[in-house]
C-alpha cells in the first residue's frame, strides 16, 4: 500500500507518511525503523526515525547542552533520527506552534531544526505536541524511488498518536497496524524477476 501526494510533472511524493521497515530489512542501521518522511522530492528523500530512542540522552539534558535553563515540561526522551549527522537536532511538531524557520509536513506537523524551538518548548510556549531527534535519514536524487521499487521499505498513512504518542519502541508495529498489516505475515521476497 502506498499512498502518495503527486507532485511537480507525476512525480509521487511521500512526504508526510511513514516509511516502515519491512521484517527482511537487509540493512542494519534500519531495522525495524519508523520513520516519519519529511521530504520527498525529485532532489531526494529526509525523514526522521521515530523508532529508537537514544541511550541516557533526555530533552533536559539536550537543552542544558545549549545552555537552556528553566525548563517547566517534562522530561522524553530524544529519538536516534538516522546515521545521518548524528549531532544535527531537529523537533518534529504539532503545527500550533510557528517559528520562521518551520517547514510544514503534513496539514497537522511539520518539522523544525532550529533553537528557537527548544526554547520555546522548554519555557512551555511551544507546540502542544512534539518529538525531539538528533540526526536524520537521507536519501539522494532517485535513491528512495529506487529502494521503494524493491523489497525493504513499506510506505503507509501516519498517524498523530504513532507520531507524538506512542513509545519509541512500539511505533514500528503500530505503523503497521495503524495501516491494516501484520508485519508477521508478510512473506519476505529476494530475488529479481
Amino acid at each position: 500500500m502506498r499512498i502518495s501526494v503527486e507532485g511537480q510533472e507525476g512525480f509521487r511524493s511521500y512526504a508526510g507518511q511513514l516509511l516502515l521497515a519491512m521484517p527482511d530489512m537487509p540493512d542494519p542501521n534500519f531495522l525495524h525503523s519508523a520513520i516519519a518522511l519529511c521530504v520527498h522530492d525529485p532532489d531526494g528523500a529526509m525523514g526522521i526515525d521515530l523508532g529508537t530512542a537514544m541511550d541516557g540522552l533526555g530533552l533536559h539534558t539536550l537543552m542544558a547542552n545549549f545552555g537552556i535553563e528553566d525548563i517547566v515540561v517534562p522530561d522524553v526522551p530524544v529519538l536516534r533520527g538516522g546515521p545521518v549527522e548524528p549531532r544535527r537536532g531537529f523537533v518534529l511538531h504539532s503545527l500550533d506552534w510557528q517559528g520562521e524557520h518551520m517547514v510544514p509536513v503534513g496539514e497537522t506537523w511539520g518539522i523544525s531544526g532550529s533553537l528557537d524551538i527548544l526554547k520555546d518548548i522548554a519555557a512551555g510556549r511551544g507546540p502542544s505536541q512534539y518529538v525531539a531527534a538528533l540526526g536524520y535519514s537521507g536519501w539522494a536524487a532517485g535513491q528512495l524511488d529506487g529502494e521503494l521499487s524493491r523489497p525493504g521499505w513499506f510506505v503507509g498513512a501516519m498517524d498523530r498518536e504513532i507520531l507524538f504518542s506512542s513509545e519509541p519502541e512500539d511505533r514500528w508495529a503500530r505503523g503497521f497496524a495503524f495501516n491494516g498489516v501484520d508485519p508477521h505475515h508478510i512473506i519476505a521476497q529476494s530475488g529479481h524477476a
